[in-house]
């Protein structure tokens, strides 16, 4: 199906009418499929509940903006580019006004690599196809609507998983073999913690559409919290992420057109593994994503009965690659992780100790050696009406997300991240120092000190902009010199 409608940004008239659609198309794989998300492989032997590539596509006069959320832990920005290009080539809507987001549950196909996690080749073959078809789909479904913008606190559910220790406590790091100021899910240690290193965003922003007959068509909503991860390696599950979905379409009364979406927020540091509070869950596979995902969605419920509609919104899409340094092992940091590689037998890693660690993170430095110097860092925003949606590529701490969000007003902002690509971690420089699993360096956690403070700055850039405009912007900053940031952690 080619449309003409095109372009980045349009501002309404009074005879223009908005329009939404939306659709779902099931991404589930076959059993023995890989599963990436841990450190090391696992592979597909129990379907728990079907997976899909789930599609707003969004319309305003000449402009046509498509959100998409999809079922799987990370999409790199190639395999992300490839399908934002065959979006266009099917809707003809431009690659710049299409968000592409993974929910990040880890219990899904494998189309990346991370860290001994491969990626399913033939999955990634057939995964752009499904997300076209979702798109597709859901343009076909473009009628008559209007949006709304909420968002409610659920602080229960999300604590942050980074934290400093009792005195005497000694956190290793597998890539510099010094200690860290934090410990990351301090498993069997839970009495040497001190406190949590830093406040997490416990709000569930999101975004409503409905058609001009009331009819419900899709809720995008947004909540910072990693995954549930209440299932047995092997597993194919959307996760809470899922649960939210099925919940809210049964809350809303929605008839089965409806698409629920649940996006990640920055949840970088936060997740639900509580170890002050271990007992506050019920323990059965399958139970606490259960209660988060039905809790969450009967909040949303909640409040979607007091959104202010938007009949007539303006649809603005910006986006900007920001080059961004990497960070690199030393010559004699490299030098030492090729001699732990040559005697290192990977392929018999099944448990992760801390030795497995160590050659784990060998490894990693040996492949990043490999990387350029400066990556291209996705970063989109996107105005509907009085709301707002930042898009970032990567894992970004609460933090980032809370310093967003007081730049904006009121409750019709939120971030959704691993969005348009994937680069792993990127923690605030401070955190950075403090040291943690999110910060060692490897393909998961490699951007220069500084990146965090650019690339919210640019996103903040980007947010601001309010111009109508026709012409795709692709922005190239001018990189700030990595030199004193690529050994900084």
């Amino acid at each position: 199906m080619k449309s003409p409608l095109q372009g980045v940004g349009g501002k309404p008239n009074e005879t223009m009418n908005f329009q939404a659609g939306a659709a779902q198309v099931d991404i589930t794989p076959p059993l023995g499929t890989l599963i990436n998300g841990d450190f090391i492989t696992h592979y597909a032997r129990y379907i728990h509940d079907p997976l899909y590539a789930k599609a707003l596509v969004l319309q305003q006069n000449n402009t046509l903006v498509a959100l998409v959320m999809v079922d799987i832990c990370a999409m790199p920005k190639d395999l992300v580019d490839e399908v934002k290009q065959l979006i266009q080539n099917q809707t003809g809507i431009a690659p710049q006004n299409v968000l592409i987001a993974s929910t990040h549950t880890h219990a899904a196909g494998s189309v990346a690599s991370l860290l001994l996690g491969a990626a399913d080749l033939p999955y990634r073959q057939k995964l752009p196809g499904f997300i076209v078809e979702a798109v597709v789909e859901a343009t076909q479904q473009l009628r008559p609507a209007k949006v709304g913008f909420g968002a409610v606190d659920v602080p229960e559910h999300v604590v942050c998983r980074r934290f400093f220790m009792k005195e005497g406590y000694a956190a290793r790091n597998p890539v510099t073999g010094g200690l860290d100021g934090v410990k990351t899910n301090p498993f069997g240690d839970e009495q040497q913690i001190d406190r949590r290193v830093v406040p997490i965003d416990p709000q569930v922003g999101f975004l409503a559409v409905k058609g001009l007959d009331d009819q419900w068509i899709s809720v995008l909503a947004n909540y910072s919290l990693h995954y549930v991860g209440d299932w047995e390696n092997g597993t194919i599950t959307a996760d809470y992420f899922g649960v939210f979905s099925d919940e809210l379409r049964r809350q809303l009364g929605a008839g089965s057109a409806f698409v629920g979406m649940m996006s990640n927020g920055t949840s970088g540091e936060a997740n639900i593994w509580d170890f002050l509070d271990p007992d506050r869950y019920p323990k059965e596979h399958f139970a606490k994503s259960d209660l988060i995902g039905k809790d969450i969605a009967s909040r949303v419920g909640e409040a979607l009965q007091t959104v202010d509609w938007q009949t007539n919104p303006d649809l603005f899409a910006h986006y900007a690659e920001v080059p961004t340094g990497v960070r690199k092992p030393s010559a004699d940091e490299l030098e030492t992780a090729r001699s732990v590689v040559a005697v290192s037998h990977y392929e018999a890693i099944q448990q992760v100790d801390a030795d497995a660690l160590h050659r784990i993170y060998a490894r990693e430095q040996v492949l990043l050696n490999d990387y350029p110097d400066t990556i291209l860092f996705p970063v989109q925003a996107i105005q509907i009406g009085t709301g707002q949606i930042g898009a970032l590529g990567g894992e970004f701490f609460a933090e980032t997300g809370l310093w967003l969000k007081q730049n904006r007003s009121g409750n019709s902002y939120f971030t959704i991240t691993m969005a348009n690509g994937y680069v792993g971690y990127v923690p605030p420089a401070h955190e950075i120092q403090r040291g943690g699993y999110e910060t060692w360096r490897c393909r998961t956690s490699f951007l220069e000190l500084s990146a965090e403070e650019r690339i919210r700055t640019k996103l903040v850039d980007l947010l601001d902009k309010k111009e109508l405009e026709f012409n795709a912007e692709l922005s190239l900053d001018a990189p700030k010199s990595p030199k004193g940031d690529l050994d900084a952690a």
